[in-house]
């Protein structure tokens, strides 16, 4: 397909550079390029305050689809969404805390919601007001989210919700959490299941415990649900197509919205060829090799995630992107430690009683993409879903 930069598409870059340039100031200029991956969940007032800001200089929504009417704030097409992401990149603007109602909610809705979902929920998170959550993995599931406990039981003109999430990202800081449930207990596995969307202002009934992690930062949650009420009417596609909504919503967290990811990938690759640079690693003929081959392995990515575009029905496209990304972002991980060398066991400041736990950027990256063959699929489900689905093979028993 053609993804060439139009001069449309330039007009558009400058005016998101204008309008970051003019926003990115006071406590937003404090935020930008801080904490690295990880840290969203940290300074909340202010990046509350930032997801305002966008929505009001219509930056949310700009690659919603408009069939069913116009929830973001400006049309804005392919190309000049993945312009938006480069400029908010090279701005270093904030960690996003609304991108999953964004970028996992939105879509979901459009494709399977109704119109009073739409109407509900689509205008408060373009105005970047409603935070969003993902109620899906759970302790005893791992990644077979088929397995899951959790059940929501119909009492009058609702739903009542038992069980327990976990990594639940930006749990404390959300409004709401779509949440996937067994709303029929008779069936097994994927049949049976709703997706349905929770208020998380529910004392007593909803209990948020944050998972401090290696990084130090605790973006992710345990999330505990006792007889929490959700609307009948906000059930997404109904009753007992939570596994069809679910994995729609999936396909959009691990398909082409990588080429988005990316360009964050890009930009600490190029921090970590800067910290190698400026102390002398480059002299290093392997480590030099190293870092050409995860620039020539990203440029790959970002030409799958194109042809991904193009290639409409493309079942195994999403778990090979998960593939894809999940190993290099680690590798880069690993790589920013070894330019670094023995310096890399040592944080940036003397550590203190009040802040006993001081990480740079480089160091939190790698902390944090121990993970990434892990969350959002691990590499194996990936492999089965590559191998059953797209292959042929037999279906493993489970």
């Amino acid at each position: 397909m053609d993804f060439a930069f139009g001069s449309a598409d330039e007009s558009f870059r400058v005016a998101a550079r204008e309008w970051l340039a003019g926003h990115l100031v006071g406590p937003y200029a404090e935020l930008a390029g801080r904490g690295g991956p990880g840290s969203e969940h940290e300074e909340p007032a202010a990046r509350r305050a930032w997801e305002r800001e966008l929505g009001a200089g219509g930056w949310i929504g700009l690659g919603w689809d408009r069939a069913h009417g116009a929830y973001g704030n400006r049309a804005a097409s392919l190309t000049q969404q993945v312009v938006w992401a480069e400029e908010y990149a090279r701005a270093r603007a904030p960690g996003r805390v609304g991108h999953i109602g964004e970028n996992l909610l939105a879509p979901t809705l459009l494709a399977y919601g109704d119109e009073a979902q739409r109407r509900r929920f689509l205008p408060a998170v373009a105005r970047g007001e409603e935070l969003w959550c993902q109620g899906y993995s759970e302790p005893d599931a791992g990644s077979d989210l088929a397995g899951l406990r959790t059940v929501a039981v119909r009492d009058g003109a609702g739903y009542r919700i038992s069980g327990q999430k976990i990594w639940t990202s930006l749990a404390k800081e959300a409004d709401w959490c779509f949440v996937l449930a067994r709303t029929d207990p008779g069936e097994r596995r994927h049949r049976g299941l709703s997706f349905l969307l929770v208020p998380m202002d529910q004392p007593g009934r909803i209990e948020v415990r944050p998972i401090r992690q290696m990084s130090g930062t605790a973006e992710f949650n345990e999330v505990f649900f006792d007889g929490a009420v959700a609307r009948a009417g906000h059930v997404v596609g109904g009753e007992g197509a939570g596994w069809r909504v679910a994995m729609g919503l999936l396909a959009l967290e691990r398909g082409v919205s990588t080429l988005v990811q990316q360009i964050g990938f890009a930009a600490e690759l190029a921090e970590v060829v800067a910290a190698a640079v400026r102390c002398g690693a480059l002299r290093d003929p392997v480590l030099r090799e190293q870092l050409v081959r995860q620039w020539a392995e990203l440029r790959v990515m970002r030409w799958n995630a194109l042809r991904t575009l193009g290639a409409a029905g493309d079942a195994g496209a999403p778990s090979v992107a998960k593939l894809l990304w999940g190993g290099w972002h680690q590798r880069l991980g690993e790589l920013a430690m070894r330019v670094r060398g023995a310096a890399a066991a040592l944080g940036p400041l003397d550590w203190t009683a009040r802040a006993p736990y001081e990480l740079d950027a480089l160091q939190r990256l790698f902390l944090f993409s121990r993970a990434d063959t892990l969350y959002g699929g691990s590499d194996e489900i990936q492999r089965t879903i590559i191998a059953e689905r797209v292959l042929g093979l037999p279906r493993v028993e489970r």
